[in-house]
Parts: structure tokens; C-alpha cells; sequence
């Protein structure tokens, strides 16, 4: 894999994720309880041996950089990075990203300085584990320009997806982006081992570096999937890699939470405990998580948690959370706190009426995402009863019924919503 570059596109503003993105960029967004979601394109890629790696974004990319800059060090004697490029002004032009492909055209004077035979291009909102290996063999057997990994997918599900026809050598003769229903039986193919179906693009590609190159020179292909590959198609040999393992989509609330709430399954879709693929993240060197007098079915409780008898059912919680006596946690996220506050900054909080950071005792949360450094006060019900599917609340929103409390949101003592 040493001549191959990764390129993982970081995404737009993210508004399908907010609250979630309005102070970090979407693969800065925390997952699982201690990683976040740019740990598995990342990771993936190591595990592949793949160690040079460029992370395209341009909104609220602090958080990112610093995430990056601490987890992903190589040592002096090896050629292996992982570069943030960020939208800039040039001399060429002074734009802001506009699709998935522009972003690669206005990174390419970077990407050239690297020497590769193949340009794999990923994305940052995506859980799942591939073997970019094995998808690189079939690019290369099939002597393929441009190969588009692919999943099979439902018939109620297809029109939501970009929809691609292969033909017995696996070459793509056809791709339909979101095709409306009455058009999905011109796009069934023959898929091994599954029979008659549908393949939706996942978002990842391996394309020839020169292919790659002459693609997004073109200004009005700006995005992938409506423009690159659908012109491609045509013109260029565009293969299909079939991956069968699990794989989704995180770029919505709704798909993030279940996503999330899933790895709380005896068996979950996603694994963390492959020891032969694990997914690397920041070590922050925490202490073992202290439970005090607590019951705990089916949750994950990530390092460095203070929790003093609550009670807790299918939650993820993440690092540094704090929960008080006789709260209780239900199908819910929380994503935790970047650092510990001492006794004298509760003190100081409590008495300007502000609750300290984590979960305050008598509390009930719900169905809910509470995101880092979020103060809950004592006797809170976060539960949503009256089903409010979109709301703008006083230091909350409600996504899709799923009530998010944003980075360093207060909820005061005794609220309900």
C-alpha cells in the first residue's frame, strides 16, 4: 500500500449532525464513548497498511487538527502522515469547498508532492471495517480506472442510496443517483453469492492517480457521486468492489444515535474488540472508571467515569462522564468531558447557579444525546414525552425526536423536557 494515497473528505458544514457540529467539524464528532468518527477511515487504512493520508475539511476544524496532532504520530523513520488540508485562499482562487470532488481539485498542488499509483478516496462519517487491501486487488486485477466499493441494499432502501448496475465481470454500466422507485427494476444486478438485488455506493473509491487528476480538473464535476461517477461511468472502466460487512452512514442524527446505541448489543453490528483490527484513537492515559452501588445492563462505560449509584440501560458513556445518586440513564449517548472540574470550580459554579459538568442526582435522560462538557442539573427530565419530533429549545434541540443538549450546554436544576 505504499503507493497508494488516502484521501478522506471531512464533509460540508455537517447540518444534518447539528447540534453536534456547531463547534467541530463532522469527523471530529465523538463515537463509542473515546474515539471519534475519523478514527475509522483512519484506522481502517492502518490496518491496511496504508500510512499516507490527507483529511480534507474546511468548517470548525480545531477540534480535528488538535485530535489528529495528538493521536496520529509516526516516528522520524518512517514516510507515514496523516495532513489536515482546510480550505485556503491562493493565488488560483479564494472558494470554499464546493462538493467532494472541488475539495480534491483545490488539494491536488498538496497530493502531488506525494508520489502514488492509486488515490483512494474516503469518507469521514462512515462506521464500518474493510480490508482496503482486498478492494485495492480487485482495482487492480480488473485493471479497473476507477472501482466503487458497494453494499447490497434492500428495495425499500434503495432510493435513498446512489444505485449502481454491474455486469457479470463486475464492470459498472450504469449509476443512478437516489433513483425514484419506478426505476429501480432497470437497475438490478446479479450479485455473487446474493442473487438479483441492488448495490448502493458506500462513498469509497480507488481511482488511477492520472484518471483521478483528468476527473477533477473539470470544475463542473464539484461532488463524487453526482457528478465524477455518473460521467465517468461511460467513459472509463468503473468496477464494482462488493463488501458484505456492516457499514453505515452516520451523517444524520438519527443514524449516528442508533448507530451509537447498537455496540450496546450482546453481539453488536460493529466491532471494537478485534484485536486483529483495532481502532486506534487518542490515549489519554485516564484511570479505570469508578462505579459506586450502580446498576448497569447492556452499556458501554468508556475510561475515567465517576458514577454514584445510578441506574443505566443501553447507554454509551463516554469519557470523563459524571453521573449522580438515583439518576437513571435509558437508551441514551453521553458523549462525556474534556476534562475533570475540581471541588472548588463546583463550588464556584453551583453558587452562580449552574450545575457542574455531567449528570445531577435524580435525573432521568431518555432517548437522548448529551454532548461534551453539557451540565445537567439535579432532578432534570430529559425524556421527550410528548414525542416532539423538531424543536429549538432554551439549551437544547430535538432532532428527529431525539433530544441533543449541545458541547457545553446548562440545563438547570428541576427542568423538563
Amino acid at each position: 500500500m505504499d503507493d497508494v494515497l488516502a484521501i478522506i473528505l471531512g464533509g460540508g458544514r455537517g447540518t444534518r449532525l447539528f447540534p453536534l457540529t456547531l463547534r467541530r467539524s463532522k469527523p471530529a464528532v465523538p463515537i463509542g464513548g473515546k474515539y471519534r468518527l475519523i478514527d475509522i477511515p483512519i484506522s481502517n487504512c492502518l490496518n491496511a497498511g496504508l500510512r499516507h493520508m490527507f483529511v480534507l475539511t474546511q468548517f470548525n476544524s480545531e477540534s480535528l487538527n488538535t485530535h489528529i496532532a495528538m493521536t496520529y504520530k509516526f516516528d522520524v523513520f518512517s514516510s507515514g502522515f496523516v495532513t489536515v488540508l482546510a480550505a485556503e485562499q491562493t493565488e488560483e482562487g479564494g472558494d470554499w469547498f464546493q462538493g467532494t470532488a472541488d475539495a480534491v481539485r483545490q488539494g491536488l498542488r498538496h497530493m502531488r508532492r506525494r508520489s502514488a499509483r492509486d488515490l483512494m478516496i474516503l469518507s469521514g462519517d462512515q462506521l464500518y471495517s474493510m480490508d482496503f487491501r482486498q478492494m485495492l486487488r480487485t482495482h487492480r486485477d480488473s485493471n479497473a480506472d476507477a472501482t466503487v466499493a458497494v453494499i447490497p441494499v434492500a428495495e425499500d432502501q434503495a432510493s435513498g442510496f446512489g444505485i449502481l448496475k454491474m455486469d457479470a465481470s463486475g464492470r459498472i454500466v450504469h449509476f443512478d443517483e437516489k433513483p425514484a422507485r419506478e426505476r429501480l427494476p432497470a437497475l438490478s444486478s446479479d450479485i455473487p453469492g446474493h442473487g438479483p438485488g441492488y448495490l448502493a455506493s458506500m462513498g469509497i473509491y480507488i481511482f488511477r492517480r492520472e484518471i483521478l487528476e483528468e476527473a477533477v480538473s473539470n470544475p463542473q464535476l464539484v461532488d463524487f457521486g453526482r457528478h465524477v461517477i455518473p460521467h465517468a461511468v461511460p467513459r472509463q472502466r468503473v468496477h464494482a468492489y462488493v463488501y458484505r460487512g456492516y457499514w453505515e452512514d452516520v451523517g444524520t442524527i438519527s443514524s449516528y444515535f442508533q448507530a451509537n446505541l447498537a455496540l450496546c448489543q450482546p453481539i453488536p453490528p460493529f466491532d471494537f474488540y478485534d484485536g486483529a483490527r483495532p481502532v486506534y484513537t487518542n490515549p489519554r492515559f485516564l484511570p479505570a472508571s469508578k462505579l459506586e452501588h450502580c446498576t448497569v445492563h447492556n452499556a458501554l462505560i468508556s475510561e475515567g467515569c465517576l458514577l454514584q449509584g445510578a441506574d443505566i440501560d443501553r447507554a454509551v458513556i463516554g469519557i470523563r462522564s459524571r453521573i449522580g445518586k438515583n439518576a437513571r440513564i435509558r437508551n441514551s449517548l453521553l458523549i462525556g468531558a474534556d476534562s475533570y472540574e475540581t471541588l472548588d470550580e463546583m463550588r464556584a459554579s453551583q453558587a452562580q447557579g449552574i450545575p457542574p459538568v455531567g449528570i445531577g442526582s435524580d435525573s432521568i435522560i431518555e432517548g437522548a444525546i448529551i454532548d461534551k462538557n453539557a451540565r445537567i442539573g439535579r432532578g432534570v427530565h430529559i425524556v421527550n414525552q410528548a414525542g416532539v419530533k423538531e424543536k429549538d429549545g432554551d439549551g437544547y434541540f430535538i432532532r428527529e425526536g431525539i433530544v441533543v443538549v449541545p458541547k457545553n450546554g446548562i440545563v438547570p436544576d428541576g427542568s423538563v423536557i
